[in-house]
């Protein structure tokens, strides 16, 4: 890796399929950073533990998560893509952080509200100090730039106050990380019952998972809401738009012209429209489903990827972690 670049890290949840929202939002702007940066892409298999998935599970998500990235266009000889669990040194600066972090402040932050809200039988100390382990995600390769969702921001802040609080206690050590999205605007992808975004766990049948069979893409697309007619004042409504914003990411430019012009002159037929949005996203989701699933098949390389990955990860965290314990003080030889 080269040592000149700035350094970009960033996390996969293990839980959930992943689906053209997390595609068009997160994976391919990693694709368009491993150019330009040294990144560090993990699957954040510590955090999805404070849900306590089924150890059987755990272990086929991580395959197929590694393998749905790289079926994307990420290049394990480019990134340092790696396992969480596989990276001890992270482990140990969430401990040396959690004596920096405060329970008031943990206790204020929104995503924890909402998860002893959904979940009151369950308020762990993992999901508590969360915002740490990400702070000890990012910090332990001193992370400049983080591409991270609106919803994440605020970890992302307290990753900051963390490295303020080492560095003023200690001594310089850590950058303060800022939010990344290389350049472009974030990209939404609308579900296809018009009610929000495209989700992991929420409404299957509204969201395109990169896994989907083509009989099942179609058939989604088919009961995507559409609408009649233009609103009053002749704009287009919500739904259509929703549509048409797929259609920019799957089809070619002649075929949205053709259904913008039967838009505007009224002659549009939304099922045509949803018709063709099927067979293109089908176009697009088949070969990175095809290429995952070859993937998933060959544990052996998935495996190499793995352990490739955490012996770059770990060389760049052992070194931070050296000179954290020697500015605190416990270095004893």
């Amino acid at each position: 890796m080269m040592a000149n670049k700035e350094i970009v890290v960033s996390g996969i949840r293990s839980t959930g399929f992943l689906h053209l929202g997390n595609y068009f939002g997160a994976i391919r702007n990693y694709v368009k950073m491993q150019e330009a940066y040294n990144c560090y892409f993990f699957v954040a298999d510590w955090h999805s533990l404070t849900t306590h998935p089924d150890p059987k599970d755990l272990r086929g998500n991580v395959y197929r998560v590694l393998a749905e990235n790289i079926a994307s266009g990420l290049d394990p000889e480019k990134v340092s893509l790696y396992v969480q669990s596989d990276i001890p040194e992270i482990a140990e600066l969430y401990l040396l952080l959690n004596m920096l972090a405060y329970k008031g402040e943990l206790e204020k932050v929104p995503t924890f509200k909402d998860k002893v809200r959904l979940n009151p039988d369950n308020v762990n100390a993992g999901l508590l100090t969360y915002p740490v382990l990400m702070s000890a995600d990012i910090l332990v390769h001193r992370g400049v730039k983080v591409p991270v969702g609106k919803d994440q921001e605020q970890h992302l802040e307290m990753a900051r106050n963390y490295a303020q609080r080492f560095n003023k206690r200690y001594g310089q050590l850590f950058p303060e990380p800022v939010p990344f999205n290389f350049g472009d605007d974030l990209i939404r992808i609308p579900s296809l019952d018009g009610e929000g975004k495209m989700s992991k766990s929420e409404n299957q049948m509204a969201t395109l998972y990169l896994s989907d069979s083509d009989d099942l893409i179609i058939k989604k697309m088919s009961k995507a809401k559409s609408a009649t007619g233009k609103e009053e004042d002749g704009s287009m409504p919500e739904a259509v738009k929703n549509l048409f914003s797929l259609m920019d990411l799957v089809s070619t430019p002649d075929v949205i012209e053709h259904f913008k012009k039967t838009f505007e002159d009224g002659s549009i037929r939304y099922g045509d429209m949803k018709k063709q949005l099927g067979e293109d996203m089908v176009k697009f989701i088949a070969p990175i489903r095809e290429k995952a699933k070859s993937l998933q098949e060959d544990q052996t390389y998935l495996n190499k990827i793995m352990k490739h990955g955490a012996e770059k990860a770990r060389e760049s965290a052992a070194q931070t972690l050296h000179e954290a314990r020697k500015l605190i003080g416990i270095n004893y030889y």
